[in-house]
């Protein structure tokens, strides 16, 4: 379901009138998100900007902390057969206003030509670079784009999505500012709800991590967070974070067998969240550095990505093990909590007062409406993760990391 009977998905006129989500700046950074009615003959911006004062609380922020140079950067996107999306990402990255990168496309698995095609016709001498991975999945891709990589700063994003201009800037620069710091991660809000399932996986939180800067550091672990470092859908996703290529690289990069394009489903990006936190390096989120994602239109895709969700975690918990076993009593420590997050993050909720206005939820507060048919998905998911990840291990075993030997 999208919004409530009656209200048509957003976008699209009702009696004269369209609902309109727009991303809410108060000098350049991003303070929160509005839905407003706009109706004939009414200034859009005008709209919203009135409701934006009425809705959004910004508090009174602290100075900003000191930020760094921008560094170099290397900017990796994995990519499979499909050549539209990609070149509207590819246009966005090149407009960074970033004074430094290059961006490397990983084709993953092919079936065709079209991405060398249209790297080679499109973007050559434009400082993007087409590397093959034939090892499906988007683990594997991320470790071949962390071998061609020539930057000791490695940013990630997905072929869906629209950088802002401010993008990679924004999400490099604390690692200027601090030589401890491994990943940094970003914004990711919607770059269209205009379909029932776009707007029920907003509504549920989408891909956000909220407007407020955030540390996390092993050597002071959130007082807010019983299950950290486990929580790993808090620190970020996929499609908006940077490394240090350094601690990436000792820690393995990617596991192979974990990932979209893999039987484990997902999990890739979240194993690299906790398999750093777990060797004592720090992990900052910015909402300065935004990215607008593409959410999949269909439902029938929104049940595949509910699937996916849990059994990626799953996917990621096991990965962990193998990988670290020393990570097994803390993490056992926290299995009962970790189970009660569990069924309430894949509970089914009703249809109340936000199915009615249709406005997307904050990352974490799972309040919003979710049918039960996704839940049980969801928590499918989450039994098959375990069962997914050996399964893609067997299918990778003996593969090593691309980097190594170079």
């Amino acid at each position: 379901m999208g919004p409530a009977p009656g209200n048509p998905p957003l976008g699209q006129p009702d009696g004269g009138e369209q609902r309109v989500f727009a991303l809410v700046r108060l000098r350049g950074r991003p303070v929160g998100t509005v839905v407003g009615r706009v109706r004939a003959g009414d200034d859009p911006a005008s709209v919203l900007a009135e409701q934006a004062v009425a809705e959004i609380l910004v508090p009174d922020a602290p100075e900003r902390p000191p930020i760094g140079e921008a560094p170099r950067a290397t900017v990796v996107v994995a990519t499979r057969e499909r050549p539209g999306p990609l070149a509207r990402a590819l246009d966005s990255l090149l407009a960074q206003d970033h004074p430094d990168f290059e961006i490397v496309v990983v084709d993953n698995a092919p079936a065709t030509g079209a991405t060398r095609e249209l790297v080679a016709s499109a973007y050559a001498g434009r400082g993007v670079r087409y590397v093959l991975e034939p090892v499906p999945g988007l683990a594997a891709a991320h470790n071949r784009g962390i071998a061609a990589a020539r930057a000791d700063v490695l940013a990630f994003t997905d072929d869906d999505v629209i950088a802002d201009p401010h993008w990679l800037t924004a999400l490099t620069r604390p690692f200027g500012a601090d030589p401890r710091l491994a990943c940094v991660t970003g914004l990711i809000v919607p770059a269209r709800l205009t379909t029932p399932a776009q707007i029920l996986l907003e509504s549920h939180g989408g891909f956000a991590k909220g407007f407020t800067a955030r540390r996390y550091d092993p050597a002071d672990p959130p007082a807010d967070d019983p299950l950290f470092p486990f929580t790993a859908g808090r620190f970020g996703s996929g499609a908006n974070m940077a490394f240090r290529a350094g601690p990436l690289k000792a820690v393995g990069g990617f596991d192979p067998a974990t990932g979209t394009g893999t039987p484990a489903k997902g999990g890739d990006d979240l194993y690299a969240f906790v398999r750093l936190l777990a060797e004592g390096h720090p992990l900052q989120y910015t909402p300065d550095a935004i990215v607008w994602h593409h959410h999949r239109e269909r439902w029938e895709d929104l049940c595949a990505q509910a699937y996916g969700y849990g059994a990626g975690l799953t996917a990621c918990l096991a990965a962990l093990l193998v990988r670290r076993p020393g990570l097994l009593p803390p993490l056992l420590a926290r299995l009962p909590r970790g189970l009660a997050h569990a069924r309430s993050m894949t509970a089914p909720r009703a249809t109340g007062a936000a199915g009615r206005t249709g406005v997307p939820g904050a990352h974490g507060t799972y309040t919003h409406p979710w049918p039960r048919h996704l839940s049980r998905l969801e928590r499918r998911g989450l039994l098959y993760g375990p069962l997914g990840y050996v399964r893609a291990r067997l299918a990778v075993r003996g593969t090593t990391r691309p980097w190594e030997g170079r």
